[in-house]
């Protein structure tokens, strides 16, 4: 069966419709795909950001707390530097591994 000039046009033109239709979805610079992707991103990239700005006031608060009270810097000073006032001693404790001979009393 042959078709007429007219069906012809009408196949063409849906033919183009079909070719303009698949390009616009899934060719050219930022596709459907494209798209999925980057609000994956962007999500993944705000996910961040809220822990960034939890982590910042954290330490935002240190800071104020550091400026404010001698006892959290003194705190500080005893269980990250192992410093100690004059007059006391320092005990530290050092795991044994299992299996290991313990050292020789003197």
């Amino acid at each position: 069966m042959a078709l007429s000039p007219r069906g012809a046009r009408r196949l063409l033109a849906g033919g183009a419709l079909l070719v303009a239709g698949y390009y616009a979805l899934w060719g050219g610079e930022y596709s459907a795909w494209d798209l999925v992707r980057l609000r994956r991103e962007r999500a993944a990239a705000e996910v961040r950001l809220a822990e960034t700005r939890a982590g910042v006031d954290s330490l935002r608060r240190l800071a104020v707390r550091l400026e404010r009270q001698d006892s959290a810097v003194e705190r500080i000073a005893r269980e990250r530097f192992g410093m100690i006032r004059a007059g006391e001693i320092l005990y530290r404790f050092v795991p044994v591994e299992a299996g290991a001979k313990a050292p020789a009393r003197p």
